[in-house]
């Protein structure tokens, strides 16, 4: 029997996923987006076609889902009003 500062396989797994949850929860709470949609926007939809990785949704007014968003800057060099631009 393992003492108790004696790591077993299944204990060290636990460890190891614990710590990874903390990371991501860490991570989670520092997001901050580089790019944001103006209210020059036209709802065109040149940014949602152009974005990779579908972090664009349409409303009342165009957003950029930070959590999924890669910061290619895509979207700003498409926009043909401009209205995405560095936060």
């Amino acid at each position: 029997m393992p003492t108790p500062f004696q790591h077993t396989p299944a204990r060290q797994i636990a460890i190891e996923h614990s710590s990874e949850l903390i990371i991501q929860i860490t991570i989670k709470k520092s997001i901050t987006m580089a790019y944001v949609i103006s209210d020059d926007c036209i709802a065109c939809g040149t940014c949602i076609d152009e974005c990779a990785v579908g972090a664009i949704s349409e409303g009342e007014k165009y957003s950029i889902d930070p959590e999924v968003c890669v910061e290619c800057g895509t979207c700003a060099d498409v926009c043909p009003s401009g209205a995405i631009s560095l936060a």
